[in-house]
Protein backbone atom coordinates (compact mmCIF):
# COMPACT_ATOMS: atom_id res chain seq x y z
CA UNK A 1 0.00 0.00 0.00
CA UNK A 2 1.86 3.47 -1.02
CA UNK A 3 1.90 6.30 1.39
CA UNK A 4 -0.98 7.82 -0.42
CA UNK A 5 -3.15 5.60 -0.11
CA UNK A 6 -2.45 5.02 3.98
CA UNK A 7 -3.45 8.92 4.10
CA UNK A 8 -6.52 8.75 2.11
CA UNK A 9 -7.64 5.57 4.34
CA UNK A 10 -6.62 7.97 7.58
CA UNK A 11 -8.73 10.59 6.57
CA UNK A 12 -11.50 8.70 5.68
CA UNK A 13 -11.10 6.96 9.40
CA UNK A 14 -11.00 10.51 11.02
CA UNK A 15 -13.80 11.65 8.97
CA UNK A 16 -15.88 8.19 10.13
CA UNK A 17 -14.94 8.84 13.55
CA UNK A 18 -15.83 12.59 13.67
CA UNK A 19 -19.26 11.59 12.17
CA UNK A 20 -19.93 9.33 14.68
CA UNK A 21 -18.73 11.51 17.85
CA UNK A 22 -21.21 14.14 16.11
CA UNK A 23 -24.25 11.77 16.37
CA UNK A 24 -23.12 11.07 20.27
CA UNK A 25 -22.57 13.98 21.01
CA UNK A 26 -26.36 14.43 19.95
CA UNK A 27 -27.86 11.62 20.71
CA UNK A 28 -26.58 11.23 24.47
CA UNK A 29 -28.03 14.27 25.77
CA UNK A 30 -31.06 14.11 24.15
CA UNK A 31 -31.66 10.23 26.13
CA UNK A 32 -30.18 11.57 29.36
CA UNK A 33 -32.70 14.95 29.15
CA UNK A 34 -35.82 11.96 28.52
CA UNK A 35 -34.70 10.40 31.43
CA UNK A 36 -34.53 12.71 33.71
CA UNK A 37 -38.34 13.76 32.08
CA UNK A 38 -39.52 10.70 33.35
CA UNK A 39 -37.80 10.61 36.71
CA UNK A 40 -39.23 14.53 37.53
CA UNK A 41 -42.90 13.87 35.96
CA UNK A 42 -46.08 14.00 37.85
CA UNK A 43 -46.87 10.28 37.39
CA UNK A 44 -42.84 9.35 38.81
CA UNK A 45 -43.33 11.69 41.64
CA UNK A 46 -46.62 9.92 42.40
CA UNK A 47 -45.16 6.52 42.21
CA UNK A 48 -41.96 7.51 44.24
CA UNK A 49 -44.18 9.10 47.00
CA UNK A 50 -46.15 5.36 46.85
CA UNK A 51 -43.14 3.38 46.85
CA UNK A 52 -41.50 5.33 49.97
CA UNK A 53 -45.01 5.27 51.77
CA UNK A 54 -44.84 1.38 51.16
CA UNK A 55 -41.15 0.98 52.07
CA UNK A 56 -41.89 2.79 55.56
CA UNK A 57 -45.35 0.84 55.86
CA UNK A 58 -43.00 -2.43 55.68
CA UNK A 59 -40.24 -1.13 58.22
CA UNK A 60 -43.49 0.02 60.90
CA UNK A 61 -45.19 -3.53 60.32
CA UNK A 62 -41.95 -5.47 60.58
CA UNK A 63 -41.83 -3.88 64.31
CA UNK A 64 -39.41 -0.63 63.40
CA UNK A 65 -39.21 1.94 65.83
CA UNK A 66 -40.64 4.90 64.03
CA UNK A 67 -36.91 7.34 64.20
CA UNK A 68 -36.05 4.19 62.68
CA UNK A 69 -38.25 3.67 59.88
CA UNK A 70 -38.57 7.65 58.68
CA UNK A 71 -34.66 7.89 58.73
CA UNK A 72 -34.69 4.87 56.49
CA UNK A 73 -37.19 6.29 54.18
CA UNK A 74 -35.54 9.18 54.10
CA UNK A 75 -32.48 6.99 53.30
CA UNK A 76 -34.12 5.60 50.41
CA UNK A 77 -35.82 8.70 48.82
CA UNK A 78 -32.41 10.33 49.01
CA UNK A 79 -31.18 7.40 46.30
CA UNK A 80 -33.68 8.82 43.94
CA UNK A 81 -32.58 12.20 44.62
CA UNK A 82 -28.86 11.33 44.13
CA UNK A 83 -29.16 9.86 40.92
CA UNK A 84 -31.50 12.50 39.41
CA UNK A 85 -28.48 15.00 40.61
CA UNK A 86 -25.91 12.85 39.14
CA UNK A 87 -28.30 13.02 35.73
CA UNK A 88 -28.66 16.45 35.42
CA UNK A 89 -25.10 17.34 35.79
CA UNK A 90 -24.26 14.79 32.91
CA UNK A 91 -26.48 16.84 30.57
CA UNK A 92 -25.78 19.95 31.66
CA UNK A 93 -22.31 19.99 32.60
CA UNK A 94 -22.66 22.12 35.14
CA UNK A 95 -20.88 21.44 38.53
CA UNK A 96 -23.38 22.38 41.14
CA UNK A 97 -26.64 22.28 40.40
CA UNK A 98 -30.24 22.91 42.18
CA UNK A 99 -31.15 19.20 42.46
CA UNK A 100 -29.98 20.17 46.41
CA UNK A 101 -33.74 22.09 46.35
CA UNK A 102 -35.23 19.44 44.36
CA UNK A 103 -34.28 16.90 46.69
CA UNK A 104 -34.99 19.29 49.96
CA UNK A 105 -38.33 19.59 48.43
CA UNK A 106 -39.03 15.92 48.19
CA UNK A 107 -37.63 15.43 51.46
CA UNK A 108 -40.44 17.76 52.81
CA UNK A 109 -43.30 15.95 50.78
CA UNK A 110 -42.02 12.90 51.76
CA UNK A 111 -41.87 13.65 55.89
CA UNK A 112 -45.58 15.58 54.97
CA UNK A 113 -46.75 12.64 53.98
CA UNK A 114 -45.16 10.59 56.59
CA UNK A 115 -47.07 13.12 59.28
CA UNK A 116 -50.28 12.53 57.67
CA UNK A 117 -49.75 9.11 57.75
CA UNK A 118 -49.47 8.60 61.32
CA UNK A 119 -52.11 10.90 62.32
CA UNK A 120 -54.15 8.88 60.27
CA UNK A 121 -53.16 5.92 61.77
CA UNK A 122 -53.18 7.37 65.66
CA UNK A 123 -56.95 8.44 64.64
CA UNK A 124 -57.31 4.80 63.72
CA UNK A 125 -56.33 3.70 67.23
Amino acid sequence: MSEREKSKGKIEDAEELKEVLSVVSKEIPNLLKSIIGSVFSEEAGRDMGKAAAAFYKELKEAGMPEETAVRMTENYISVFTSLSDVMKRAVSGEKKLRGDEIGAEIERKVKEKLAEKRSEEEEEE
